[in-house]
C-alpha cells in the first residue's frame, strides 16, 4: 500500500513511497513535524524523516495484529499503539525501539489521545464484556472530555480521563451505522464525525458545561445542551435509596406459565386421551348455580390510579379478574367479568361512564365497559404481550392511550370505539408505570416509569418521544397534565412533585415522606397521596399545601364498617367527586375522606401476600381468613359486608378451622407453630411450634371437638388432645407435603391427601394408619369432604390435569353439590358424587391465579372462596334450582361435548361433509386412460406420404357433415349469450332464495351463476362475476340499499391467490359489482348476512377453523375475524336490530357474538337452565322482541334463547331437521322450514307467530313423498320456499295455493341431453332418475317422467316421434313423444348406458354402453327390439357415437382417447384413413378425431374435454370441459389449441352440450351443478 504527503496549498504530490503490500490504517506526524509515523496493517509502524524528503528512518515491530491507533508524545520522543488484538505499545523514536521499561513511561506526556486502550480510558468500555466496537477515540485535554465513535452510530461524551469500567456518558444519535472516526477541530470548538456505510460527515458543536446553564436560562427552545442525548445508567455516585415498594412493583413480570388462551390447544391435544372416555355417561352437571355477590378486596399493592366515582357516585375499581362497582350507599357491587386473567390497570372516560381495564395474557386485552350495563363497548387486541400496565382516556373521550408489559413497554394510541391502532412505538426497556394523554392537545402525551419520563407526539403511524430535560431522570411514580398544555406535573420516588414546561424542568417541590404514588388534577389546585399515608391538597402552582390529610384510626367516621389495619396505609390512588376525596391503599383498603376530616372505610381486602386459609363459622355467617401478609381476619358474611375483627401474626399463616361451638379459632402458620385463639377478641388461648414446615391444614374433629389434627409440610399430621392441649398421636408414613384433611362424623378416622396425589387414613387420636379399599370409602359417613382424591371425586380433575391442578374442593352440607378451585382461577360446580371421569361442571371466572380455598357457609347459601395472589376474598350467593330461571347466571358450560348431537339426517351429513371442488383445479369425471389427443402423434396419412401434385385430380373431398337443415345462406356463429338457466341449488345450500322489489322478482343462484327472475314476464338476468360456485346469498333489507345482494364462493386456499375464495357486494338490478372482498376462509364462503345498517357484512368460512369474519363491505375492509367452532357452522346472522351482536349455529354449537370495537367476544348456549337438555347439531336462526333467539335442530325441535339461556324447547316444530328459519322484519312473524312428509296436519312448511307459540302449516303440492324445505323467506302475503328438489315454490298465505316458479334436476350429473329436430323443446336426463322436457321459448318445465332408475343418456328419433333412454343399469326404453308410452325396453348390459342414437334413416338404433360395446337394433322389426349385432375390439368404453349421413356406418369415440368408425350393421371395423375420410357424418359430437385436434387446450393435463356438439350449418363446434367451460370454435379445427371464445357460469365439469335446431341455441349440461344453461347463438351478420 502507498502513502503519498500532498502540499497543502496546491494539493501537488510531494513524493511517493510504497513500502506495505497491506492497507494503512493510521499515519501520524509527529508534534515538531519532524516525523511522519504509518502504521499498516503489516503489524508494524514505518517512520519516516521528513526532512530528509520521507526517508524512511526507524520501524516498530513488536505488535502481532494490525495497527489500529497511534498516538505521539509532546516532545515526540515516544509513541504509543493499540492494535487489533488489543494490545498497548510503546516506542522510542524515531529510532523504533519498543520500551518496556514501565517507570519511564511515567513521565510521558501525549500530544493527543486517539487510543482506545490505556487507563485513562478505561469508561469508555462497557463494565462485564470485552466487545471491541468503539472505532475511534479522541481527547479534548482543555475541556477535559473525551469522544467516541462506535459500530452502533453513536457518537458519545465522556470525561477524560475516565478511569474507571462503564463510565456514565451522554450519546447522540445522527450516523445510522458504524462511525468511523471522531476528531477535534483544532480550537476544539467542533467535532466531526465521519460515518461509514453512510458515508455522511457530521460536524457537532461543543457547549462546555458552564455554558449550557447559561444556555438553559437563555433560550430553552434551543437544546443545544442534550440535543437528544440519552443519559447511560452506569453505577451514579448519588443513587438514593430505593423505595422497597417499587423495587418489588418493578420486578413483578405477571408472567403464566399458562395461560387461559392456551387452553382450547391444549385440550385439543389432550383429547385423544379422552375419545374412548367420552363415549362413557359423564356425570351431569348439578341444578343449582352461584353468582358473584361480593368481594373483599381491592388491588392497591402494585396498581396505582385505578379508583374512580362513576356519573352515578358509584365506584368503580378492579381487583383480580373483576371490574367492580361498587354502591357505597347500599354496600353492594355489580361486577363487569369480562377479563379472563388479572386486570392490572384502569381508567375512567371523562363523561365518567365508561371504563377501560387492562389485563394480563399472552396476548393481553383491553376491555371498554359501560359501567351501567356492565356490557363490553369494545375490545382492544393483538399489540401488547404479557399484559397492559397503564391506560389513559383523551379529554374528548375518542383516544385511549395504553402501555404494555412487553420488554418495550410498547405504547400504542388507540380509536377505541372502531377498534384500530393510531400509532404505536416502543416506550422503554424499563417499567412505565403512568401514560396520560394532554387533555388540550390529543396528539400529545407523556410517560413516567423507572428512570424514566418522556413527551410524545403522534407522528403518522408512530409516535416521537424526547426525554425529560433534567440532570439525572429519577423514577416517577404518577403524572399529570396541568391548568394549559404545557404543565406537566409528576411525582417522584423520593417524594418530590417535578414541575415541567414543555420538556424542561421548572422546579421541584417536597410534598412526601417517601414516593408519590398518585396525584390527582383539580379545576383549581392538585391532591397528591404517598407512601407516607398523608392526603395533601395544594393550590395550582404546588406553591403552598392547603391541606393535609393523615389517614389514622383515630379520625375514622364512628358508623365506618370494617377496621384499619394501621395508621399512615401506603396511598395508591386518589380520585375526588362528590365532596369527598376517594383514597385507595397498599393495604387494598378503599376510604372515602371527607373534606372536613373524617374517613369513612368502605372496602377493604388482604394485603399482598398469597390468601389460602379459609374457615366458614359452624353456625354464624362470618368467615375467617389467614394470609402471607400475617395477618388473620373474621369477615362478616351478612349484607354489611365488613370486616369484624384482624389481628397481626408474627407470620404468615396458610390455614385456619373453627371449632364445632364456634368459640375458637386455630391458625396454623408458616413457620411451623399453630396457636388457637378466641373466635371473639382473637387473644391466644394456646399455641405449640412441634414442626420446622410450613402448617399447611388443621382441623377440629367433629362433635365436641375432642382433637385437633395439624397436618404440616414435612409429612406428618400431628393429633392434640385439645382439652389437656397435649400431643396425643402422630400419623406417619406419607411420603409427600400434605394438602388436604378431613374427619368421619365420629370423629376417628382421618382422611389425608398428598401434594403426590397419595390418599391415606389414620385413625385418631393414636394416628395407626389404615389402608381401606375405594369402595368403602364411599360408605364412610365424612364430617366435612374437602379432600381432591378418591372415586366419588374422580370427574373434577380436568382433561388438562398436567397444567391444571385443582387445590381445593368443598362438599355443601346437604351432600348434593361439590365446589372446586384451581390452578386457571375457575371456581367449579360438581353434582356429589362426580364419578367417572370428566364430569361436566358449571364454571365460573373472577379469580385470577390460583383459587387456594373455597368453602361452603354453614346454610349452603354462599359460597366464600378466596384467591391465592390476587389476595381477593370471594363471596358467592347459591341459587337452588327452583329460581334459576328468572336469574342470569355467568357460568360457562363445561368442555367436552357429548357425542350425542340429536340425531342423524342424510341431508345434514352430505351438507357437513361436501368437499366443494376448485374449478380450476378439478380432474377427469370419467376414467379416462391412455395419451391425450393434441399429445398423441400423427402418422402422415397417403396424400402426404407421396409427392400429392399441384392439382388433385381426385374427386373433390364430401363434406365432412350433412348441413341439410339449414338455410341457404350459411353463417358462422360469432358468439353466445346466457339466456336461460334451468336449475338452483337446494340440496347442499340454504337460505338463498330471496324476493326484491317488493315481490315482483326473486334472487336465487346456482352454479357460479346469480339469477334475477322477473315474475311477471319470467325473465332471467344474471350476475356472472363469480369465477367458481356460489354457496351462500343474502339481500341486504336496509333501505339506504336497495337490492344490495351479497354472495359467497368456493375458493381453495385462503392465501389470497386467484383460486382463494371471495365474497361479491352487487346490485341485483344493475349487476354491478360494488364491493370485492377477498377472504382467508380457506374452502370456501358458506355463509353470509348484513347488519341492521346495511353497512356490516358477517361471513363464515369453511376453513378448519370455521372462521367467522366482519366486514366493512363498501371499504372492503376486514373489521374483525375469530375462530368460530372446530366442526362446521352452517349459518351465522346478525341479529335484525344490531350491528353488534349476531348468533352462530353448526354441528353441535350455538354461540352468540358481540362485535366490540374490533374484537369478537362470544359465548356458549347454556343449556344447564333446562332438565336433560342436550347440544345438539343447529341448523337455523331466527330471532324475536326481547332478545330472543330461536334454533332449529337437527331433531326437528326449536330452542328458545333468552340472551345465551335456553329457556324453552319447541318440541317437534317439524317432524324432521329444521333447516331454514326467517324472521319478517314488518311484523316479526316467523317461518320455519324443514322436512317432513306431507300429511293432513303438517307440512314442510309453517308460519308461526313471534314467540313460536303457535303456528299454521302449508302443504307443499310437489307430490314428493317428503317435502325438504331449504330456504323460505316472507314478502306481503306470499312464502316463497326453496327446496331441496331444486324447486322453488311460491305459496299464498291466505289460500295455501303453491306456484312453482323454477324447477330444476334435484341431483346431478345430467349426463343425457337431446334436442328435438324442429322445436326449440329439449330433453334432459339424469342421476335423480327423472327425464324432463324444457320449452325455450316458454322458459318452463313442461313435464317430466319419474323412470325410477338414474339415467345416462337420451336421444330423439330423426321425425321428432320417438325418444331413447339409456340407463344407468344398462336398460334402455323407447318412449312414444305423443302418448309418452313405452314403445319398447331392452335390457342386454349390466354396466350403464353412455349413449343411444337412432340412424338417420330411423332404421337402426345404436346403443353404447361401459361394456366396451356398441349394439345395433333393428327398429323395423317391433318393439320386442332383438339385437341384431354389435361391434367388437373397442379399446375401452364408449363416450359418443355418430352415425354417417347414409346410415351406413358409425364413429366411437372412446374413454382410452380414441375414435374408431364402424359399419353399420355389421359391426366391421373401417381401419382404412382415406376412406374414413370420405364419410360425410349426419351429426358430430365426438371430442376425438384429427378434424377436432384444435380444442384440447394445453392445460389438459389432470382434465379432460369431456363433449362436443358441431353445428347444423356445419361452421362451429361448442366443446364443454371438466373446468365447467363453455367454448366456442370454428369447424374443422385441425391446428393443435385453436382459438376460440369462452363462456363461463356451470360449476366444473360439463356433461353435455348440443345445438338446437336451425342452429338457434346452445344448451349445456352441468355435472357438479345439476344445471341446465341455454345460450342464444349470435350468427355473423351476411
Amino acid at each position: 500500500m502507498a502513502h503519498l504527503p500532498f502540499s497543502e496549498s496546491d494539493m501537488t504530490e510531494v513524493v511517493h513511497i510504497k513500502d506495505r503490500k497491506e492497507a494503512i490504517h493510521e499515519l501520524k506526524y509527529s508534534p515538531d513535524g519532524a516525523h511522519l509515523a504509518v502504521g499498516s496493517n503489516d503489524n508494524s509502524v514505518d517512520i519516516y524523516g521528513v526532512v530528509q524528503r520521507y526517508k524512511k528512518v526507524g520501524e516498530c515491530i513488536g505488535s502481532n495484529s494490525f495497527i489500529t491507533h497511534m498516538d505521539w508524545s509532546t516532545d515526540s520522543k515516544h509513541l504509543q499503539t493499540n492494535d487489533g488484538s488489543g494490545r498497548r505499545l510503546f516506542y522510542r523514536m524515531p529510532s523504533g525501539k519498543e520500551v518496556t521499561n514501565r517507570e519511564e513511561l511515567k513521565l510521558v506526556q501525549w500530544a493527543s489521545w486517539t487510543c482506545v486502550l490505556g487507563p485513562e480510558v478505561n469508561g469508555i468500555w462497557p463494565k462485564y464484556s470485552d466487545i471491541n466496537d468503539i472505532n475511534s477515540v479522541d481527547a479534548n485535554f482543555n475541556n477535559q472530555v473525551l469522544v467516541t465513535a462506535d459500530d452502533y452510530g453513536l457518537v458519545k461524551l465522556l470525561r477524560y480521563p475516565c478511569v474507571k469500567k462503564g463510565a456514565k456518558f451522554k450519546k447522540y444519535l445522527g450516523h445510522s451505522a458504524h462511525i468511523t472516526n471522531a476528531r477535534w477541530s483544532h480550537d476544539y470548538q467542533w467535532v466531526i464525525t465521519i460515518g461509514g456505510a453512510d458515508h455522511s460527515v457530521f460536524q457537532w458543536k461543543f457547549v462546555p458545561e458552564r455554558k449550557s446553564k447559561e444556555a438553559l436560562h437563555i433560550a430553552p427552545q434551543e437544546t443545544l445542551a442534550d440535543s437528544n442525548s440519552e443519559e447511560s445508567d452506569s453505577d451514579q455516585s448519588d443513587v438514593p435509596e430505593m423505595d422497597s415498594e417499587i423495587e418489588q412493583e418493578t420486578q413483578l413480570t405477571y408472567r403464566r406459565q399458562v395461560y387461559k388462551e392456551d387452553l382450547p390447544q391444549l385440550k385439543e391435544q389432550s383429547k385423544e386421551k379422552h375419545r374412548a372416555t367420552a363415549m362413557k355417561k359423564r356425570e351431569r352437571a348439578p341444578g343449582s348455580g352461584v353468582k358473584l355477590h361480593f368481594i373483599h378486596g381491592y388491588r392497591g399493592y402494585d396498581c396505582r390510579s385505578n379508583l374512580f366515582y362513576t356519573q352515578t357516585g358509584e365506584i368503580v375499581y378492579h381487583v383480580a379478574a373483576v371490574g367492580v362497582v361498587y354502591n357505597r350507599q347500599q354496600n353492594t357491587q355489580r361486577f363487569y367479568m369480562g377479563h379472563d386473567d388479572d386486570i392490572l390497570c384502569l381508567a375512567i372516560h371523562p363523561l365518567k361512564d365508561f371504563v377501560a381495564t387492562g389485563q394480563v395474557g399472552r396476548d393481553s386485552s383491553i376491555h371498554i365497559w359501560d359501567t351501567e350495563t356492565l356490557k363490553p363497548m369494545s375490545v382492544l387486541k393483538g399489540s401488547h404481550q404479557l399484559g397492559v400496565c397503564a391506560l389513559d382516556f383523551s379529554a374528548d373521550g375518542k383516544r385511549l392511550a395504553s402501555v404494555g408489559l412487553d420488554d418495550n413497554h410498547t405504547i400504542v394510541l388507540w380509536d377505541w370505539r372502531k377498534g384500530e391502532k393510531l400509532s404505536a412505538m416502543r416506550g422503554s426497556k424499563d417499567k412505565i408505570f403512568v401514560v396520560k394523554i394532554n387533555p388540550y392537545l390529543p396528539d400529545k402525551l407523556i410517560t413516567a416509569g423507572v428512570k424514566h419520563m418522556k413527551f410524545w407526539h403522534k407522528a403518522g403511524g408512530g409516535l416521537i418521544g424526547r426525554k425529560g430535560n433534567m440532570g439525572k431522570t429519577e423514577t416517577m411514580m404518577c403524572a399529570v397534565y396541568g391548568w394549559s398544555e404545557e404543565m406537566v406535573f409528576s411525582g417522584t420516588c423520593t417524594g418530590d412533585i417535578c414541575i415541567w414546561r414543555d420538556m424542561f424542568l421548572m422546579k421541584t417541590v417536597k410534598a412526601h415522606d417517601g414516593p408519590v404514588f398518585s396525584v390527582h388534577a383539580l379545576e383549581k389546585g392538585f391532591v397528591t397521596g404517598g407512601k407516607d399515608g398523608i392526603v395533601a391538597l395544594w393550590d395550582d402552582t404546588f406553591e403552598r399545601c392547603l391541606k393535609t390529610y393523615a389517614i389514622k384510626r383515630a379520625v375514622l367516621a364512628p358508623g365506618s364498617k370494617g377496621l384499619l389495619l394501621e395508621d399512615n396505609p401506603s396511598i395508591r390512588a386518589i380520585s375526588l367527586g362528590h365532596g369527598h376525596i376517594l383514597v385507595g391503599t397498599k393495604n387494598g383498603e378503599i376510604l372515602e375522606v371527607d373534606k372536613s376530616g373524617p374517613i369513612t372505610l368502605l372496602v377493604q381486602g388482604h394485603m399482598e401476600g398469597e390468601v389460602w386459609g379459609l374457615a366458614t363459622h359452624p353456625h354464624l355467617p362470618l368467615c375467617a381468613t389467614v394470609s402471607d401478609d400475617k395477618t388473620l381476619r373474621i369477615w362478616d358474611l351478612s349484607p354489611s359486608h365488613c370486616m369484624l375483627a384482624v389481628r397481626k401474626l408474627r407470620k404468615g399463616g396458610r390455614c385456619c378451622c373453627f371449632s364445632p361451638d364456634g368459640k375458637a379459632l386455630a391458625v396454623g402458620l408458616n413457620d411451623g407453630s399453630f396457636l388457637i385463639v378466641n373466635a371473639d377478641t382473637l387473644e391466644d388461648l394456646v399455641s405449640f411450634h412441634h414442626r420446622k414446615d410450613i402448617i399447611s391444614d388443621i382441623r377440629f374433629s367433629p362433635g365436641a371437638g375432642k382433637y385437633l389434627a395439624v397436618a404440616s409440610g414435612d409429612t406428618f399430621v400431628d393429633i392434640y388432645n385439645v382439652m389437656s392441649s397435649k400431643r396425643v398421636g402422630v400419623c406417619k408414613g406419607c411420603l409427600n407435603y400434605i394438602t388436604h384433611l378431613d374427619w368421619d362424623k365420629r370423629g376417628k378416622l382421618l382422611q389425608v391427601n398428598t401434594g403426590a396425589k397419595e390418599q391415606f387414613f389414620f385413625e385418631a387420636p393414636r394416628g395407626k394408619r389404615q389402608t381401606i379399599p375405594a369402595t368403602e370409602v364411599e360408605k364412610i359417613d365424612w364430617s366435612t369432604w374437602t379432600c381432591v382424591l378418591g372415586t366419588s371425586v374422580e370427574g373434577i380433575w380436568p382433561v388438562i390435569s398436567e397444567v391444571s391442578e385443582v387445590t381445593a374442593a368443598c362438599l355443601s352440607n346437604d351432600r348434593k353439590v361439590l365446589a372446586t378451585g384451581d390452578d386457571l382461577g375457575y371456581v367449579k360446580l360438581f353434582r356429589y358424587p362426580v364419578k367417572g371421569k370428566y364430569a361436566k361442571f358449571k364454571r365460573y371466572v373472577a379469580h385470577s391465579t390460583h383459587v387456594t380455598n373455597v368453602r361452603w357457609t354453614h346454610d349452603d347459601s354462599l359460597l366464600v372462596t378466596v384467591g391465592g395472589g390476587d389476595t381477593c376474598l370471594m363471596i358467592w350467593a347459591h341459587e337452588p334450582e327452583s329460581h334459576r330461571e328468572l336469574k342470569q347466571c355467568d357460568s360457562e358450560e363445561s368442555d367436552i361435548e357429548s357425542e350425542d348431537d340429536g340425531g342423524y339426517d342424510s341431508d345434514v351429513t352430505r351438507e357437513n361433509e361436501i368437499n366443494y371442488t376448485i374449478k380450476a383445479l378439478s380432474t377427469n369425471m370419467r376414467p379416462m386412460t391412455g395419451v391425450k389427443p393434441h399429445l398423441q402423434l400423427k402418422e402422415p396419412s397417403v396424400d402426404e406420404r407421396g409427392s400429392r401434385p399441384p392439382v388433385s385430380r381426385a374427386l373433390p373431398q364430401p363434406e365432412k357433415l350433412q348441413t341439410n337443415n339449414v338455410g341457404k345462406k350459411k353463417r358462422p356463429i360469432e358468439d353466445l349469450v346466457l339466456e336461460l338457466v334451468f336449475g338452483y341449488r337446494g340440496n347442499d345450500c340454504r337460505n338463498n332464495v330471496h324476493y326484491l322489489n317488493e315481490g315482483a322478482d326473486i334472487i336465487y343462484h346456482t352454479a357460479s351463476v346469480g339469477i334475477v327472475l322477473n315474475l311477471t314476464t319470467s325473465c332471467q338476468s344474471f350476475y356472472v362475476e363469480h369465477s367458481d360456485d356460489i354457496l351462500c346469498l343474502t339481500i341486504n333489507q336496509h333501505p339506504k340499499f336497495p337490492n344490495v345482494v351479497a354472495t359467497g364462493q368456493v375458493g381453495d386456499t385462503g392465501d389470497m391467490s386467484a383460486t382463494s375464495p371471495s365474497i361479491h357486494v352487487w346490485d341485483a338490478m344493475t349487476k354491478q359489482t360494488l364491493s370485492v372482498l377477498r377472504c382467508f376462509h380457506s374452502g370456501g364462503v358458506c355463509s353470509v348476512s348484513f347488519s341492521a345498517t346495511g353497512k356490516l357484512l358477517l361471513s363464515v368460512g369453511l376453513d378448519p377453523e370455521h372462521t367467522v369474519t366482519i366486514w366493512k363491505w363498501q371499504e372492503g375492509a376486514k373489521v374483525a375475524s375469530r375462530i368460530g367452532h372446530t366442526q362446521r357452522i352452517f349459518v351465522a346472522e346478525f341479529r335484525p336490530d344490531s350491528d353488534t351482536h349476531f348468533v352462530s349455529v353448526g354441528i353441535k354449537h350455538v354461540r352468540f357474538w358481540t362485535l366490540a370495537g374490533r374484537a369478537l367476544l362470544s359465548k356458549k348456549g347454556v343449556l344447564s337452565s333446562i332438565e336433560d337438555a342436550r347440544m345438539q347439531t343447529m341448523l337455523s336462526v331466527a330471532f324475536g322482541a326481547n332478545n330472543l333467539t330461536f334454533t332449529g335442530t337437527i331433531s326437528g325441535d326449536v330452542c328458545v334463547w333468552k340472551e345465551h339461556i335456553l329457556v324453552r324447547i319447541v318440541a317437534k316444530a317439524h317432524t324432521g331437521p329444521v333447516f331454514t328459519m326467517y324472521t319478517t322484519l314488518r311484523d316479526g312473524l316467523i317461518v320455519t322450514g324443514g322436512k317432513e312428509r306431507p300429511s293432513k296436519e303438517g307440512g314442510a312448511l309453517k308460519l308461526w307467530d313471534q314467540e313460536l307459540k303457535r303456528c299454521r302449516a302449508f302443504r307443499l303440492e310437489t307430490g314428493q313423498i317428503i317435502d325438504c324445505v331449504r330456504s323460505v323467506c316472507r314478502g306481503k302475503g306470499k312464502i316463497l320456499v326453496g327446496t331441496r328438489n331444486a324447486e322453488i315454490i311460491e305459496v299464498g298465505e291466505k289460500n295455501a295455493a303453491c306456484n312453482i316458479l323454477v324447477n330444476g334436476h334435484m341431483d346431478g350429473p345430467i349426463w343425457g341431453l337431446g334436442t328435438h329436430p324442429s322445436r326449440d323443446v329439449f330433453l334432459s336426463a339424469a342421476e335423480d332418475g327423472t327425464v324432463r322436457l324444457w320449452d325455450i321459448p316458454e322458459k318452463k318445465m313442461l313435464n317430466k317422467v319419474n323412470l325410477g332408475h338414474p339415467a345416462r343418456t337420451i336421444s330423439y328419433s330423426p321425425e321428432g316421434d320417438m325418444v331413447a333412454i339409456g340407463m344407468k343399469n344398462g336398460e334402455f326404453i323407447i318412449l312414444l313423444v305423443a302418448s309418452l308410452k313405452i314403445w319398447g325396453k331392452k335390457r342386454d348390459r349390466r354396466s350403464p348406458i353412455q349413449d343411444i342414437r337412432f340412424s338417420p334413416n330411423s332404421r337402426y338404433l345404436a346403443v353404447g354402453s361401459t361394456e366396451s360395446a356398441v349394439d345395433f337394433y333393428d327398429l323395423t322389426l317391433g318393439p320386442q327390439l332383438n339385437r341384431i349385432n354389435c361391434c367388437r375390439d373397442i379399446p375401452s368404453f364408449v363416450m359418443q357415437m355418430d352415425f354417417s349421413a347414409d346410415s351406413a356406418y358409425v364413429q366411437i369415440s372412446t374413454g382410452a382417447y380414441k375414435r374408431l368408425v364402424y359399419e353399420v350393421p355389421s359391426g366391421k371395423q373401417v381401419t382404412e384413413q382415406s376412406h374414413i375420410d370420405r364419410i360425410t357424418w349426419a351429426t358430430w359430437t365426438s371430442v376425438l378425431g384429427d378434424e377436432v385436434i384444435g380444442i384440447w387446450s394445453r392445460n389438459t393435463d389432470k382434465a379432460d374435454v369431456t363433449c362436443a356438439c358441431v353445428s347444423h350449418s356445419g361452421l362451429n363446434i361448442v366443446t364443454g370441459d371438466d373446468f365447467g367451460m363453455v367454448k366456442l370454435f370454428d369447424f374443422p379445427c385441425p391446428e393443435k389449441f385453436a382459438k376460440h371464445k369462452r363462456f363461463l357460469g356451470h360449476a366444473a365439469h360439463l356433461t353435455n352440450v348440443r345445438f338446437t335446431n336451425a342452429d338457434r341455441f346452445v344448451v349445456s349440461a352441468g355435472g357438479d351443478d345439476r344445471s341446465l344453461f341455454v345460450w342464444r347463438c349470435v350468427h355473423a351478420p351476411h
